[in-house]
């Protein structure tokens, strides 16, 4: 019963979805679709997914080679993964082993440059290494997580466990930073293995990190082929094609909230379970008792440098605003200064008064991934809009709302955000409390934004920081590592021999 295969598609072909719905064939695919092609039907949007025979291919072995592998790693060690985990920071920390990887790197930053894509997180710098480097020995130093004992429940004559067990093969689809591929290695310590399929701008630095450091270290510490998979291949549908393989035991998705979205929806409708990591932007708050050096300290320590817990938004208190928002654009002409590039405000309608003329008629020298610009300092933004993710390069780039009271800032952030990251700066214990018991955050503090990172806060390098844009997570932390891929398992032993119910 399992039908004809889809061999051809033809112009304005009507293709049914969400089980009352239709999307149409466009020119564009028909021409492009080919026998053996999969064609994936988003049933959350209808979009039409082609994924090539090819690329199908190289993704189903890829997971082949997981799974297979995944299947002897209940035979290895935990002194073998620690080994594993030594080498691979040793490679790196080694130059010679270096130098291709800084060389693959430096022809992704040239080309991606070229084609006026984002490099801000692509460069391999010397911080990324170490930073790197220190991950992969805090999994190599962390106490070993598979077999550990959740639970015990002692009955008369038996007793019962909760014990964690490894989740599986692991498909981690991410945007173009190298050092992620080091943080999502991170599930062997488990016991998992892992599918990689890195963004196209990052997939010669990929590669070479596997072939001159990941590679060798998995060899060394004799841990099976297939533990750690890089898919080469920049088409998107690899990712499409991994997140439907039914074989996977999490998906996870990191990059730019759109790309992310979907292939969220594809892991979805194949039954994969999902940790997506996509629209960020943290939200800033200060009330009527903020301090005002504090509250400034927080907006530059906030705004460093792009990345998903970078001060986006920020709320001021009506009454406090007269004190507050001078100090709010001296903290952003201070950002701006420190990379060079100037900085941009967006500003709700309706609050452009607060803002001096000075600002108001300004243009500014705009550093974007394309090249410089001439933009406005300043302009308004709908306040439907303050959810609006705003991706910069070198010039730090922020809303700010006025608001009547904490409240307002509160229901703001729950309706608009994404609901990740929220800091109040304020004086009154009252405040953080009423604060932290209405706000729909994941991640809440009383300073800068920026701390929101697992291997920061938490010394467990990160696969991804969750947000709650898609509902509340079921039992985990809003930091995916390494060791919270897990499962659990049941096991009983029985003392009395003559046990029965």
């Amino acid at each position: 019963m399992g039908g004809a295969r889809l061999e051809q598609l033809t112009p304005g072909m009507a293709i049914p979805f969400a089980g009352d719905r239709v999307t149409f064939v466009s020119d564009a695919l028909a021409a492009e679709f080919a026998a053996g092609d999969r064609l994936i039907v988003v049933q959350e949007t209808g979009e039409l997914l082609r994924v090539p025979a090819a690329v199908h291919a190289q993704a189903a072995g890829a997971v082949d080679r997981a799974a297979t592998a995944f299947a002897r790693m209940g035979g290895v060690s935990d002194i073998a993964v620690t080994a594993f985990f030594d080498a691979f920071a040793r490679r790196l920390r080694d130059d010679a082993a270096w130098a291709p990887v800084a060389a693959a790197n430096a022809a992704d930053v040239e080309s991606a440059k070229a084609r006026g894509r984002s490099t801000t997180r692509l460069a391999a710098t010397p911080r990324m290494r170490a930073d790197m480097i220190a991950g992969l020995e805090e999994w190599r130093d962390a106490a070993p997580s598979r077999g550990r004992v959740l639970e015990r429940v002692e009955h008369s004559g038996w007793s019962v466990e909760q014990v964690t067990a490894p989740l599986g093969v692991v498909g981690f689809v991410f945007e173009g930073r190298p050092n992620v591929f080091a943080d999502a290695a991170g599930v062997l310590r488990g016991g998992n293995t892992v599918v990689f399929r890195i963004g196209s701008d990052a997939l010669g630095t990929a590669r070479a990190i596997t072939t001159h450091a990941l590679a060798p270290a998995l060899a060394e510490a004799g841990l099976p082929d297939g533990a750690c998979v890089l898919i080469e291949s920049a088409e998107h549908a690899a990712g499409w094609a991994l997140f439907s393989d039914k074989r996977l035991g999490l998906a996870v998705a990191r990059g730019s909230g759109q790309a992310v979205a979907q292939l969220g929806a594809v892991a979805r409708q194949a039954g994969v379970p999902v940790s997506l990591h996509g629209t960020g932007g943290a939200w800033l708050v200060a009330d009527e008792t903020a301090d005002a050096t504090r509250f400034r300290l927080a907006v530059v320590a906030s705004l460093d440098r792009k990345a998903c817990n970078t001060l986006n938004t920020c709320c001021i208190v009506r009454a406090a605003a007269a004190t507050l928002v001078p100090q709010f654009l001296l903290a952003l002409q201070e950002a701006g200064r420190a990379r060079g590039h100037g900085c941009r405000l967006h500003v709700a309608a309706g609050d452009e008064a607060l803002i001096p003329e000075s600002w108001r008629g300004a243009r500014a020298r705009v550093r974007r991934a394309d090249g410089d610009r001439d933009e406005p300092l300043v302009e308004m933004l709908p306040e439907g809009a303050l959810g609006r993710e705003w991706e910069w390069e070198e010039t730090p780039e922020v809303s700010l709302k006025i608001v009547d009271d904490l409240d307002g800032a509160i229901a703001l952030f729950n309706a608009q955000s994404p609901r990740f990251s929220a800091s109040l700066i304020s004086g009154s214990s009252d405040a953080h409390a009423r604060f932290y018991a209405g706000i729909e955050a994941a991640f809440v503090g009383d300073g800068m934004t920026r701390w929101v990172d697992g291997q920061f806060a938490l010394n467990r390098p990160e696969l991804g920081l969750s947000n709650w844009e898609n509902g509340r997570l079921l039992a985990r932390g809003g930091v995916l590592s390494g060791d919270s891929v897990y499962t659990i398992r049941t096991r009983m032993n029985q003392q009395d021999p003559h046990l029965h119910r």
